[in-house]
């Protein structure tokens, strides 16, 4: 019998939560009798208020403090993109996956911590072996992208040193967050308010991937494509792998490393950031837009007969007592 690579096997005993239903797969978490579309567009509406309110209550918090410094960051109608304001935006970002899992909790009644996995763990053990096994070609294919043209904007000594801290420190926060609250709580929601479990799992992808798309607000075709397959991709992973963990390690590598090559690129980071409508993507794109579609069939292939556990472990019916002779 043919046996999954190592690298997908399962680490760790699942929890046994009677609130988790029983043998279904990530995306059907949160399906039931009913479809509860109105509780779920409530939901949806709740993590896109987290989005907003997050970045915005704490960027106008720093904001007092990075004005009191001299410096003008967007919160504050201005343009400086500072250490200060680039760690406010991960740390915000971060708090949507405590704040999916209450979400969650809330409206559904199942514990946050399902949205790690159908183990209810994140099992740190497949995410480190497929760091090792996906994440060279996935950091070489990256950090070519730097290799085109890019336009150059001065930046400090001491903003250079802030930047690449708060960066290898606090966006993988910001992708984890990312994750749990769209390929997470989204996809659970939108997969439940189907009967069939294929059409749940279509409309997942499919919706998550388009919102997330626009919340990005890219118009240049490459960037649309690419934005699409890759938030498509994670939430294929996340399905076959019945978990987070594979798709928030290739979003955690892919937004780490951009964000710290960008400033010893000098590259102008704010711009880039806030002005994705007007971004012109290139041929390349196509490069990393062909990579996740074949980290997407590795992973499908090496899950086609085992590997980490797709649906919820099954609970043993509770044993009767036997009658005292």
């Amino acid at each position: 019998m043919t046996t999954a690579p190592n690298w997908l096997m399962d680490d760790g005993a699942p929890r046994n939560d009677p609130a988790v239903p029983a043998g279904v797969e990530y995306h059907r978490v949160l399906a039931g009798e009913r479809r509860r579309v109105g509780r779920g567009i409530l939901a949806i509406v709740l993590l896109a208020a987290g989005f907003v309110l997050f970045p915005t209550v704490i960027g106008q918090g720093l904001a007092l403090v990075d004005v009191r410094l001299g410096n003008s960051p967007p919160a504050a109608g201005g343009t400086d993109y500072t250490p200060l304001h680039h760690a406010g935006s991960m740390i915000a970002l971060g708090l949507l996956a405590p704040w999916s899992m209450l979400v969650q909790r809330l409206l559904y009644g199942v514990p946050g911590a399902s949205l790690h996995s159908v183990t209810s763990r994140f099992r740190f053990g497949l995410f480190g072996r497929a760091l090792l096994v996906l994440g060279p070609v996935w950091v070489v294919v990256v950090l070519l992208g730097f290799a085109t043209p890019v336009e150059e904007s001065p930046w400090s000594h001491t903003d250079l040193v802030a930047i690449l801290l708060a960066t290898l420190l606090l966006t993988p926060l910001q992708a984890a967050g990312e994750e749990y609250g769209v390929r997470g709580l989204l996809l659970r929601v939108v997969g439940g308010w189907t009967r069939g479990r294929r059409a749940g799992l279509v409309l997942g992808i499919v919706v998550s991937s388009v919102l997330f798309t626009l919340v990005h607000g890219a118009t240049d075709a490459y960037l649309v494509l690419w934005y699409l397959v890759l938030f498509g991709g994670l939430a294929v992973i996340t399905w076959r792998t019945g978990g987070l963990e594979i798709a928030v390690m290739l979003h955690a590598v892919l937004n780490t490393l951009s964000l710290a090559a960008a400033p010893y690129l000098r590259i102008d980071l704010g711009a880039a950031l806030q002005g994705r409508s007007e971004t012109v993507g290139t041929a390349y794109q196509l490069v990393p837009t062909i990579t996740v579609v074949v980290l997407t069939a590795v992973v499908w292939w090496a899950t086609r007969r085992t590997g980490p556990a797709r649906t919820t472990p099954s609970r043993l019916p509770e044993r009767t007592p036997a009658p005292v002779a």
